[in-house]
């Protein structure tokens, strides 16, 4: 059974009730991940995500780089509005910024996805719109089904 299909039935039980972003954690204990999950909404078939976080909690893989990890998730990762493109690898800081490599544009919004790297132990994806005439982007909630999203932490996870 893959990490996805582990995850599928737990996501489908999180119904959270009330008003406001809702947060939920479940161990992926197989797998070796850890994943905490902030949503504005959830239901038994989808979740309006605000930040999904992926913490390793096995020892990581000998030999992965984080360049090699950007590589795979941009490789592997299928199921978002817009694929994704390695942007930056900071090595002195040991993190890897990964966003979407056409933004979706609507009137005068651009939105994009944004995973960024956190050594080789996390993961956090978020979605940002931005005005195309004005600077600066602010953090907005987006919409996924619980089979895209088990799919986007397979394939973060690797």
């Amino acid at each position: 059974m893959t990490l996805a299909e582990k995850l599928l039935p737990k996501l489908s039980e999180w119904q959270p009730t009330g008003a406001g972003r809702h947060s939920w954690s479940t161990d992926l204990a197989d797998g070796g991940w850890n994943l905490h999950l902030a949503a504005d909404r959830a239901d038994s078939l989808s979740c309006l995500v605000w930040e999904l976080t992926l913490s390793r909690t096995a020892v990581v893989p000998k030999g992965l780089t984080l360049k090699a990890w950007a590589d795979g998730i941009v490789a592997r990762v299928g199921g978002l509005m817009e694929d994704l493109k390695v942007y930056e690898i900071d090595a002195h800081s040991n993190e890897a910024l990964l966003r979407s490599d056409s933004p979706s544009s609507r009137g005068e919004k651009l939105a994009y996805y944004e995973v960024k790297l956190y050594g080789l132990d996390r993961a956090v994806v978020r979605r940002f719109a931005a005005s195309k005439a004005t600077v600066g982007r602010d953090q907005v909630a987006f919409a996924l089904t619980h089979e895209v999203l088990a799919d986007l932490v397979e394939d973060i996870a690797g």
